[in-house]
């Protein structure tokens, strides 16, 4: 497994703080659902002072081809709904555990053993965690 080294040296922009309602947060929810993504939470990150984002958003998918089409759902309909680029991502050679990184919101699309060797949500266990079913 690569290292995910994306997060590392870059600051997340404090002027402007997402919530759940925001329309980036939304439309990265609905591109996974629509995918099929599985296990979809958000980890509200705002309370933790460390914390690269404001928020992540971590799905799984059972095959690489559904990584794939997850990834680039979500950068299209982030693109086409909020005018925005990933600031960068890491993963998509090996595809199984792609990073996107949009800043304040961080989204990681994992293959099901990548999430169980990981274990993002017990990393930051001190964040407010939410889970999201299908549409």
């Amino acid at each position: 497994m690569e290292t995910l080294s994306v997060l590392q040296g870059r600051k997340k922009n404090n002027n402007n703080r997402l919530t759940r309602q925001s329309k980036i947060f939304k439309s990265i929810l609905r591109a996974i659902q629509d995918k099929k993504g599985d296990k979809i939470v958000s980890l509200d990150l705002r309370k933790i002072p460390e914390a690269a984002a404001d928020f992540f958003i971590v799905c799984e998918a059972s095959s690489t081809t559904q990584i794939k089409a997850i990834c680039d759902e979500v950068e299209d309909r982030v693109k086409n709904d909020c005018g925005e680029y990933p600031y960068k991502q890491e993963g998509r050679q090996q595809l199984q555990w792609v990073l996107i990184d949009y800043v304040n919101v961080v989204v990681h699309v994992m293959h099901p053993e990548s999430r169980k060797f990981y274990k993002l949500e017990e990393m930051w266990s001190d964040a407010s965690f939410q889970e999201h079913g299908a549409q």
